[in-house]
């Protein structure tokens, strides 16, 4: 793993669901889940999970940590605002880019209206607390032809692109800015959340299961890992990465914001997904909008598979996984013996890839159960998510199959609703259970229409394709 040379005094932080094993000579976690040997040197510059940049060997362990998603990025100072310009790409939401403005205090601002029907006039931004310019699209050209006529417009090293239905919140630019001391960092993003307290059902699901909410948890943004991609209704660019890859693709209706993200990291940029840094975002809380919208998302799908083979994949598993839980919904007492021979065998080969490290059995049966417990959530919500016609088609023909579909329903939506309100901000982003799994159905449903249509659309078929991995 290599990258630029981090700065001195730039710290990293082990993170604390990484278990280490062997008295420390191994660390076995990250997004995907790997194991990572460490050498005598690096077991004494990381004591307390903590290592701070000093030299070239510490520079070097601190990148390969944060290569391997084990830990993540504690840096000492960043870049002042002075170093960004904000991009706000708009059309037909003057109101929503004054309030935007308003929370953009001190800073450079280049609005781009494209093509709206009552153009945006400087005249609309009397007083601004800011530098304001505003560059026009005679005919809308869509958000990344905008950001790209934004994007040429800027002299900074540093742009952040915000949507003018956003509005960020105290603090946000500085936890963001920090992690360009990286110089191997493109791009971060910050956690989007709901800007408006929740008044209807669909409003509390999306305060608590938007599309554009990564969640509480720090990562880097890496394909098949915990974040695998960030909106861009919020980020920050480097503007020279951006130029390299050649800024956002214009010919995508949507998902230009995950293409753009795994163009950079195939050029061998960094992302980081920074939640401490929040954002509002004005939701769609209207039934008939909010389920157009996520079916737009899913629209994106099949291009994306297209110009990147292989990281659209729905399911991305182990053989042996998949095949313990497909002897299992046999529901036939040789599919559970079976089940459980395979499973065993799956644990000896997790326990023969850890001799070289002094480990325990309940820690080899805790990594095993925690793989088959991960990969059953997978497959429920890649039934329920992306192949729920050829689902609900075998649910009709054959009764097995329908048991199976329910299971993988309700263990879905239940798990989903549990973990998403235990990291509710408070009461009022709660929603009842079974008001829960109707709107995560919908929300499925929604998606899985525009994925097969998209699919049907570009006849390619690699965005239904799961990833089966030996």
């Amino acid at each position: 793993m290599t990258g630029p040379r981090l700065p001195d005094g730039f710290a990293v932080q082990v993170d604390r669901r990484v278990r280490v094993l062997g008295e420390g000579a191994a660390l076995l976690g990250g997004s995907p889940t790997r194991l990572l040997r460490l050498a005598p040197a690096a077991q004494t510059m990381l004591r307390g999970g903590r290592l701070e940049v000093c030299d070239a060997q510490s520079a070097q362990l601190a990148r390969t940590l944060l290569d391997a998603t084990v830990a993540h990025p504690r840096p000492a100072t960043g870049p002042s605002h002075r170093d960004v310009t904000v991009v706000i790409p708009v059309r037909d939401n003057v109101s929503g880019v004054q309030r935007l403005i308003r929370s953009l205090r001190g800073m450079c601002v280049i609005v781009v209206d494209d093509g709206s029907a009552v153009p945006i006039r400087m005249q609309d931004f009397d007083g601004p607390p800011c530098e304001v310019r505003v560059l026009r699209h005679a005919q809308s050209r869509g958000p990344a032809a905008a950001r790209n006529t934004g994007l040429a417009a800027c002299t900074t090293e540093l742009i952040a692109f915000l949507d003018s239905d956003v509005v960020p919140r105290r603090g946000w630019l500085e936890a963001l800015l920090g992690h360009f001391c990286d110089p191997a960092i493109a791009m971060v993003a910050p956690r989007i959340v709901a800007l408006h307290e929740p008044d209807n059902l669909v409003a509390r699901y999306e305060a608590v299961r938007s599309s554009l909410d990564l969640g509480q948890r720090e990562a880097p943004v890496v394909p098949f890992g915990q974040v695998s991609y960030v909106p861009s209704a919020a980020i920050i660019c480097r503007r020279s990465s951006l130029l390299e890859v050649g800024g956002f693709d214009e010919t995508l209706e949507s998902g230009e914001d995950v293409d753009l993200c795994w163009r950079f990291i195939e050029a061998g940029d960094r992302l980081r997904y920074e939640p401490i840094a929040l954002v509002g975002h004005d939701h769609r809380t209207d039934l008939r909008d909010w389920f157009l919208r996520k079916a737009f998302y899913g629209s994106s799908a099949a291009p994306l598979s297209v110009r990147h083979p292989g990281k659209t994949a729905p399911l991305v598993i182990s053989g042996w996984t998949l095949l313990v839980w497909v002897l299992l919904a046999m529901g036939s007492g040789f599919g559970y013996l079976a089940s459980t021979a395979v499973a065993v065998l799956t644990g000896r080969r997790i326990a023969k890839s850890l001799s070289s490290v002094d480990t325990e059995p309940r820690e080899v049966a805790a990594v095993a159960a925690h793989g088959l417990w991960a990969a059953a959530l997978q497959l429920a919500s890649a039934i329920c998510r992306h192949y729920w016609p050829v689902a609900l088609l075998a649910a009709v023909l054959f009764k097995r199959c329908r048991q199976v579909v329910l299971v993988a329903a309700v263990v879905d939506g239940v798990v989903d609703w549990a973990t998403r309100h235990a990291n509710a901000e408070d009461d009022s982003h709660r929603v009842g259970l079974l008001g829960y799994l109707l709107l995560k159905r919908l929300d499925d449903i929604a998606y899985g229409l525009g994925l097969w249509t998209g699919v049907v659309r570009e006849r390619h078929l690699g965005a239904l394709k799961p990833q089966i991995r030996t």
